[in-house]
């Protein structure tokens, strides 16, 4: 029986995270039934009753030194947590555990990490010094494995997989479709989803969102459906994009778990999207997608599935964004094959990491 531990941004009500948690086990346990797994998370009671494993305070690090002290592999990931652009505070924290690992002695796998950006100096110096102390890499695009290069991460071999998430099953639709019965949402009209998130305290692109959301609607007889990733943070900015349109939209106001997140969104004929992770949820669930760019990671995934962004939340403008939605709009009726082709490459590789991290286990036990 293994004994694994993994760090990362979990207990935080982030969809995204607690999604990548849900497909790392479920691909873990698939290779290894009888795995003993232990969380480091913001929210252990949570953690354990929504993922039906042990877990741990992230500060307690008594605890953590005795959960290390006892396994067999410190899995860091999956996700951005190795970066200095939302916050330096969480690459040191994420490294530390990474440090205490290594001084006990225990192998430590970055899994399916997207790396960087990391800018400042002495963080990159941290990265450089810990990061090559790691036994095994797994990183989820081609532009994390260059981002290793540029801050000289060589000693540990590096795989290029995919997202986590990637692997997950597609799940039912009636569980979706019953939560949007109970908000009015329903009937023969193409559903158009948008999922956001705060930025910067930004309004550009909240403006942009609204008027496109109005074309959409006037357009094509669409209903439109706000759906918040992280809760409550991104409800708060899709009632502001909500009310900077002249027609009426609706805004789900719970938080909801992985599955019905899933069902959700396989229910919208088309996804526009500022989270990377409801992308990466549309594409389990086959729902055409259109991502706008914050940061690299959402570049990186659309690159993989041969799409590029529609703007940054920046440069964002109507026309070009409308006009994207445009090109897309025959896909609800015909799917794109060549972007399935390349998302059933990717969920292959996401399966790779466990067999990746079951390996070295068995190496280090020898």
């Amino acid at each position: 029986m293994s004994d694994i531990v993994i760090s990362g941004y979990y207990g935080f009500a982030n969809a995204g995270d607690e999604a990548m948690l849900t497909a790392m086990i479920e691909v873990l346990t698939d290779l290894d039934p009888n795995m003993k797994i232990t969380v480091i998370s913001g929210n252990p009671a949570d953690t354990s009753a929504r993922h039906g494993v042990k877990s741990v305070y992230r500060l307690n690090y008594p605890e953590i030194v005795r959960a290390l002290a006892k396994t067999d592999l410190l899995i860091s990931g999956g996700g951005s947590l190795l970066q200095d652009v939302t916050s330096d505070r969480s690459l040191y924290y994420y490294l530390s555990i990474m440090m205490i690992a290594k001084k006990l002695g225990k192998p430590v796998m970055l899994y399916a990490q997207g790396i960087g950006p990391v800018r400042g100096s002495m963080a990159r110096g941290a990265m450089r010094y810990i990061g090559n102390m790691v036994d095994l890499i797994t990183v989820r695009d081609e532009g994390s494995r260059d981002e290793l290069k540029r801050l000289a991460v060589t000693k540990p071999p590096v795989h290029v997989t995919a997202d986590p998430v990637v692997a997950m099953h597609p799940v039912d639709k009636q569980i979706g479709r019953s939560i949007l019965r109970k908000h009015d949402v329903g009937g023969g009209a193409p559903l158009v989803g948008i999922s956001v998130r705060e930025w910067k305290d930004w309004s550009h692109y909240k403006q942009v969102l609204g008027q496109v959301a109005d074309q959409i609607i006037t357009e094509y007889g669409a209903r439109i459906v706000y759906l918040p990733m992280q809760w409550p943070e991104d409800l708060t900015a899709a009632t502001k994009i909500a009310s900077r349109s002249k027609l009426p939209a609706t805004v789900l106001t719970s938080k909801y778990t992985t599955s019905e997140l899933l069902s959700l969104i396989g229910n919208f004929d088309m996804l526009i999207s500022v989270r990377l992770h409801a992308l990466i949820f549309a594409s389990v669930m086959h729902v055409p997608m259109i991502g706008l760019s914050y940061d690299p990671k959402i570049d990186r995934f659309l690159e993989t599935i041969g799409e590029r962004h529609a703007g940054t939340l920046k440069s964002i403008q109507t026309e070009p964004l409308m006009n994207k939605v445009k090109a897309m709009w025959p896909e609800i009726n015909r799917p794109n094959l060549a972007r399935e082709e390349k998302i059933n490459s990717l969920r292959q590789k996401a399966c790779f990491n466990a067999e990746l991290a079951l390996e070295l286990i068995n190496k280090t036990r020898r």
